[in-house]
């Protein structure tokens, strides 16, 4: 019953055919771009909770993340430059797994970029507390107004982020009213954030606080810390997935791609391999200078990241310093080894950064209920377009205070790994549907095919499962939670809503185009 209403592909094709993009993009400028695109969040917000996870492991981390990744990237490329439409992961299922699949998907893609947006603005909101407020202007707000009390979250007497909440609703009232980024904004803002990570890493490699010494014992709770706890190296490594995610925006770039067979593979492994290599030069310049051993609870096991316990440990004099306790890790290294105003300037660099960063994820998680809107299976009225703002206002504001609640109460590290759970379920739903359309329609043309499919399918699926079983408990456990508070609303109001239901199968692409914000280091679309 609920496997059925599969959209048929030739009717969603016919709307990326309507579309006229030119092919203007190499392998390098490709690279560029998803290194613009992956660049940014999670190396700025979760190296401290990485390390708190792993300690010096954290490197090796970001080599098992970025190894599912490759594998996850090759699998959306091919898919993506077969099914150039909107809705992502979402209609891509739609095609081959039917209707309620595609909802699983949808509904894991809302959990995932609301989240998600909230992560960062908890990460906007520790670099302007510690940048802006303490260390530029000499105010220090009560903890009560920077951490919230949620769940494993917050410092000891924590009520509300305010900043993180503020900086939510900002970015929401800029969405609603239709401010998009410019390419060249954009190019900008790629530019602060590699050359701040990359005076970071020589500062911190020619300092001469940086001791081989501190990087052992290396995997102080191993590389699997054991299933539930979220820690070790490959716990970080589920948690620090987060630093990766927008490498799908490049896959989506596939069809703008000269020689895409050869270039997508190439600007995709390698703007991965670039920023997997980035992200360990940064986390072993932060650790080999300042140290990053986690702070051990019982048994052996560190304390979880942002819990109340390790909060209470941070209050104690002896890891006041600690990376692991900062809440803007890269900027406090600087100024644990005597650069203050170069750390001062990596924090102005993040500050300016990560608002465009919750701006793009609050577009994505808008757009796609704005297409689950369209195919009826969520009420027409969110995805009404205001008449003169030209967007979808009405979702944009109820996403928005959500994101801002989540940001409000929640610390980084846990919203991430809620992020990442919604996250490697699409990815792998992306594998399967790659590997459904090659057997079900292997004659159809595409662009880019993925090498090996039979080997690279299969992993993505695997490493996707592997990623998620090492999340904290609590994240693995709101996957599914989630799941049925969308199968209740599914079975309830969306199949007997659905446009698929009443024998309509069109596809409304023509007017997001109205909505869609440039897309940085990519020509504007020709309109159809």
């Amino acid at each position: 019953m609920f496997l059925d209403r599969v959209k048929p592909l030739d009717v969603i094709l016919a709307v990326a055919e309507k579309k006229s993009l030119h092919r203007s993009l190499g392998g390098f400028q490709l690279m560029l771009f998803g290194i613009g695109c992956i660049i940014g969040t999670g190396i700025f917000v979760l190296t401290a909770a990485g390390a708190q996870k792993a300690g010096p492991g954290l490197m090796l981390a970001f080599v098992i993340a970025g190894a599912v990744c490759i594998v996850a990237a090759l699998c959306y490329a091919e898919i993506a430059s077969m099914i150039p439409v909107a809705g992502s992961a979402y209609t891509y299922s739609y095609a081959t797994m039917g209707e309620f699949l595609a909802w699983t998907v949808g509904w894991a893609l809302v959990l995932e970029y609301a989240i998600a947006a909230s992560a960062v603005a908890v990460g906007w909101s520790g670099y302007f507390t510690g940048t802006i407020l303490h260390d530029t202007f000499g105010i220090s707000l009560p903890a009560s107004l920077t951490a919230g009390p949620l769940a494993l979250g917050g410092a000891p007497g924590g009520l509300i982020n305010l900043p993180a909440f503020i900086i939510a609703l900002l970015v929401t009232w800029l969405l609603m009213i239709g401010t998009s980024e410019s390419a060249r904004v954009n190019a900008v803002l790629v530019l602060i954030k590699v050359t701040a990570l990359t005076v970071f890493i020589a500062l911190t490699f020619t300092s001469p606080e940086f001791e081989v010494e501190r990087f052992n014992p290396f995997l102080p709770a191993g590389v699997f810390g054991g299933w539930g706890t979220g820690v070790g190296a490959v716990g970080a490594a589920a948690t620090i997935f987060f630093a990766y995610v927008g490498f799908d925006a490049v896959s989506t770039a596939a069809e703008e791609t000269k020689n895409p067979q050869r270039n997508v593979p190439i600007g995709l492994v390698g703007s991965l391999l670039f920023c997997t290599i980035f992200y360990i030069l940064v986390a072993a310049g932060a650790i080999g200078t300042i140290g990053g051993q986690p702070i051990m609870g019982p048994g052996g096991i560190p304390f979880p990241a942002g819990s109340e316990q390790l909060a209470l440990q941070c209050a104690m004099p002896q890891y006041a310093d600690a990376l692991v306790c900062s809440n803007e890790a890269l900027a406090h290294v600087l100024r644990q080894i005597g650069f203050g105003a170069i750390g001062n300037m990596l924090g102005y660099a993040a500050i300016l950064a990560l608002p465009s960063v919750i701006l793009v994820l609050l577009y994505a998680q808008t757009r796609i209920f704005f297409v689950m809107s369209r195919d009826g299976l969520l009420p027409d009225g969110l995805s009404k377009v205001h008449p003169k703002w030209k967007t979808p206002y009405v979702v944009t504001a109820i996403t928005g205070v959500l994101v801002a609640i989540g940001a409000a109460f929640f610390p980084v590290g846990q919203l991430a790994d809620i992020a990442n759970a919604g996250t490697l379920y699409a990815f792998a739903m992306v594998a399967v549907a790659v590997m459904i359309l090659r057997k079900s329609d292997g004659a159809r043309e595409r662009s880019f095919r993925v090498p090996g499919l039979v080997v690279i399918g299969p992993l993505t699926v695997l490493g996707c499962v592997f990623l998620f079983l090492n999340l904290p408990l609590a994240a693995m456990l709101m996957l599914p939670i989630w799941t049925v508070i969308g199968f209740v609303i599914y079975a309830l109001y969306s199949r007997r809503h659905s446009h698929m239901a009443q024998g309509i199968v069109e596809v409304h692409e023509p007017e997001l185009a109205d909505i869609e914000p440039d897309i940085p280091g990519i020509a504007d679309r020709d309109r159809p």
